[in-house]
């Protein structure tokens, strides 16, 4: 039995977690969630969840949360609520699937309190991988990655192969809704072509990311962390259909896969049950019904991200964290109509230019530079 704590509970990958938890009752019991905005949603997983705490850190949303459930249950608030909740004594792993930089310092409190990890939320490793990576190492917990990509990296890599038998790490990537579209018209794009994925539904923030591909910039990132790989081994192709969710190619020219439909219900499972593999209801795939899986590389010109990650990815530092940092000013910006399109490339370009670079950081200049990027960044976007 998993005891979860699952902090970012309502959104996507919190409520394709809940799934899992009903679907193996008997190998998952969520002890605690978070929220953020959607406290009415939290309170109605509670009433499902018995047992767990629950959080909620937007202070608009305490106010609205029934009275009587936070008298019954134990309820915590705010960012400390967050590294409460990640150090509960009865849970043994946590979830982390808020997006943003908000889910660094409960990532590390979790560790702290040896607890291992799964983690959803990219920024954790993207702007400090090292940190992370070696307090887990430190401490022997375990960090299992949920995303698609890397929870079928993580499958493929099992048996515990050296990373020199490793040639490639090959991340498959959607394409977004504009992987056909000419260059010049991404200028007149707008927030709700670009909130169409044709594949997943998830969050505005990751929506757009794939739309851009700095999703697919951030998990190589991500990648280079998680399995001990440096950039130049990380590399992407672009797969419309979203059933091959990425690949290792190792040294002898052999490449092994993983495939399932896109359900982000069979990675967490995977992750909140290894080593064990669990029998669900989950849909298997039908090959025949498929009939045909497709891939084409990346547009690198037009889709600028990929390479404004690899250079972060490669540098190192604190460059990681600006990009990361830049890009979620520039969506914001996006969706509110005060940013074109291609302009979300330009605005994280310039900003990791102008960023004197540490290249060896510590915790507090990582969230500095986070914090200056922040501000720099919509400095430009209002000049």
């Amino acid at each position: 039995m998993r005891h979860l704590v699952v902090l970012g509970a309502t959104g996507s990958i919190g409520q394709s977690a809940a799934k899992v938890a009903r679907d193996i009752p008997d190998r998952v019991r969520i002890v605690g969630m978070s929220a953020h905005r959607n406290g009415a949603r939290l309170a109605a997983m509670a009433a499902e969840f018995p047992e767990a705490a629950l959080c909620v850190t937007d202070p608009r949303e305490i106010a609205a949360f029934p009275a009587a459930l936070r008298r019954e249950r134990r309820f915590v608030e705010g960012e400390a609520g967050l590294v409460e909740l990640a150090t509960l004594p009865e849970a043994d792993m946590i979830l982390i699937a808020i997006v943003g930089v908000g889910g660094l310092q409960p990532a590390l409190a979790a560790i702290e309190a040896g607890k291992d990890l799964a983690i959803a939320s990219k920024e954790i490793l993207v702007m400090a991988g090292g940190i992370v990576m070696e307090a887990a190492r430190r401490k022997g917990v375990r960090v299992l990655p949920v995303d698609s990509e890397h929870n079928a990296i993580f499958q493929c890599l099992e048996g515990g192969r050296p990373a020199s038998e490793i040639a490639r790490l090959i991340l498959t990537a959607s394409g977004g809704p504009f992987r056909k579209t000419p260059a010049e018209a991404l200028a007149a794009v707008t927030p709700e072509q670009a909130l169409n994925h044709p594949t997943w539904t998830m969050g505005s923030k990751i929506t757009i990311d794939s739309a851009t591909l700095f999703n697919k910039g951030l998990e190589m990132i991500e990648a280079r962390w998680l399995f001990d790989v440096e950039m130049a081994r990380v590399d992407v192709i672009v797969h419309p259909q979203s059933i091959v969710h990425s690949m290792v190619e190792y040294v002898d020219g052999s490449v092994l896969a993983q495939l399932s439909h896109s359900d982000m219900c069979f990675p967490i499972q995977y992750a909140v049950t290894w080593p064990d593999r669990v029998p669900n209801t989950l849909r298997p795939l039908d090959f025949a019904a498929l009939a045909r899986l497709e891939f084409e590389a990346p547009r690198y010109d037009t889709f600028p991200a990929l390479n404004l990650a690899r250079h972060a990815g490669e540098s190192g530092g604190t460059l990681p964290a600006v990009l990361n940092a830049a890009n979620e000013i520039a969506v914001e910006a996006f969706l509110k109509g005060q940013l074109s399109f291609p302009g979300i490339w330009e605005s994280v370009a310039e900003t990791m230019e102008r960023h004197p670079c540490v290249a060896e950081p510590t915790l507090h200049d990582i969230i500095e530079a986070d914090r200056w990027a922040r501000e720099f960044a919509a400095g430009r976007i209002c000049r």
